[in-house]
């Protein structure tokens, strides 16, 4: 059997793992001239994997990958991407990077990952509960 929780779950903690290694990067280079900060994005993906509403009822045949789909993707092909910010600048010397927004990611990233983290727990004990180890 399938969850689809834990699955949302381990792609968000993924998710935010790579965040956390973006903003590090981006936090580091904050003095370098020219350089263009990087974001990590798998919000909206999940978002439109997640959507019931917008499922097609009638799903188009494909007999090749290259093929055009109207299906949502599944969960587990999802992952995070890592893209530059270019034509964004802080300051003058071509820097893309504002410590201050950089930090306040940080921040929001951190506490995303806590509560993660903190819905794994409670799902490995509804876990060890159900396979009669959790007395």
């Amino acid at each position: 059997m399938r969850d689809v929780t834990w699955d949302v779950i381990t792609l968000g903690m993924k998710g935010l793992s790579k965040r956390f290694e973006a903003i590090s990067q981006n936090v580091a280079n904050t003095n370098t001239p020219g350089y263009a900060r990087s974001e990590v994005t798998f919000e909206d993906e999940l978002r439109e994997a997640l959507s019931v509403s917008k499922r097609p009822k009638l799903p188009l045949a494909t007999t090749h990958e290259a093929h055009i789909t109207n299906l949502h993707r599944d969960i587990k092909d999802i992952t995070p991407k890592e893209h530059r910010v270019v034509g964004e600048l802080a300051r003058w010397d071509g820097n893309g990077v504002d410590l201050d927004i950089e930090m306040s990611k940080l921040a929001q990233a951190r506490m995303t990952y806590t509560a993660l983290a903190s819905l794994m727990s409670k799902r490995v004990g509804s876990y060890k509960t159900a396979i009669g180890g959790g007395r």
